[in-house]
């Protein structure tokens, strides 16, 4: 557990996330929102999240006001910067308002800070360039919540110093991420074109009529996702060849070079939206219940989150 003064730029979804992260960590946590009593809106909301962590043992052994006793909110974004070794920002994901905020950042931390951006889609060059040491900006994408899905993308723009990145990737690991560090900047980092991949291939399914969209997510929830939950792709095929991967390669690579020829054109996910998969969706969870399937999502994830960490100290990693 580390005590290292982090500083939270962005009070959303996303920063008051991170403030938990963090703060369950042990890190000071400074969070600061340029929107007149966002701040405070933040830190009053976390208290029922905290307790329903406490509840799977997801604080590591911790009272939720001891974590939330780390947390406070800066009046004025030097206040926030004052002291903190990491900056971790959640501005909105828009390309001019992420550059106008780095830039501003980088010129009131001191010169040992990393800066990093929560960004989910820009790579880092698109908006530190103009920033004052700018070698010390980075990106450290979140998978939101990060207090309950541990993997975090670091990415580099081209004149990131690698001292940064990994400085970065040393304080996510003490607070209990998992960095997923990249050698080099690349559009959608490698989470969101993993996803991309196979959202495009889910809705040309569906939209060639082969399977109902409530059976195509059946597939990955029964099918899957249950083994991706504790392992990647390269270890479930290393494991499904009784030689390992090099076998499965021999195996079934060709069936995959056939299916990878049918797969290049990309689909129109509105046109599918339309077709059906929209009112298909509403028909089965009605947008005012949306809210309250997020909360039993979240809700799923913490048990989930605390059946790992005990299959990980009963059967190991």
């Amino acid at each position: 557990m580390t005590r290292e003064k982090v500083a939270l730029v962005g009070a959303g979804l996303i920063g008051r996330a991170w403030a938990i992260a963090f703060a369950r960590g042990g890190c000071r946590v400074a969070l600061y929102d340029p929107q007149p009593g966002a701040g405070r809106v933040a830190l009053d909301g976390l208290p029922p999240t905290l307790a329903d962590l406490a509840r799977q043992d997801l604080l590591d052994g911790q009272a939720p006001t001891e974590v939330l006793a780390r947390i406070e909110v800066a009046a004025e974004l030097g206040a926030a910067l004052d002291g903190a070794g990491y900056v971790q920002e959640s501005a909105p994901e828009v390309l001019e308002t992420k550059a106008e905020v780095t830039a501003a950042i980088a010129g009131l931390a001191g010169p040992e800070t990393a800066i990093a951006s929560s960004t989910s889609g820009f790579v880092p060059s698109a908006f530190t360039a103009q920033a004052p040491g700018r070698e010390r900006c980075l990106v450290a994408h979140p998978i939101n919540p990060p207090y309950l899905l541990q993997a975090v993308e670091i990415v580099p723009a081209p004149w990131t110093d690698p001292g940064v990145v990994d400085k970065a990737a040393a304080l996510l690991r003490a607070v209990g991420q998992a960095p997923v560090v990249m050698a080099r900047e690349l559009e959608g980092f490698v989470l969101n074109r993993l996803q991309s991949a196979l959202l495009h291939e889910a809705f040309r399914l569906v939209a060639e009529g082969y399977v109902a969209p409530a059976d195509l997510d059946r597939a990955l929830a029964e099918g899957l996702a249950p083994r991706w939950a504790f392992m990647g792709p390269f270890e479930t095929i290393d494991l499904n060849a009784p030689a390992g991967i090099r076998q499965y390669v021999e195996r079934y690579g060709p069936l995959y070079d056939r299916l990878a020829a049918t797969q290049t054109a990309p689909c129109d996910w509105s046109a599918v939206l339309d077709a059906g998969l929209e009112a298909e969706r509403r028909a089965a969870l009605p947008a005012d219940g949306i809210a309250e399937r997020q909360a039993w999502r979240d809700r799923r994830l913490m048990a989930l989150a605390a059946h790992k960490r005990k299959a990980a100290d009963e059967i190991g990693d």
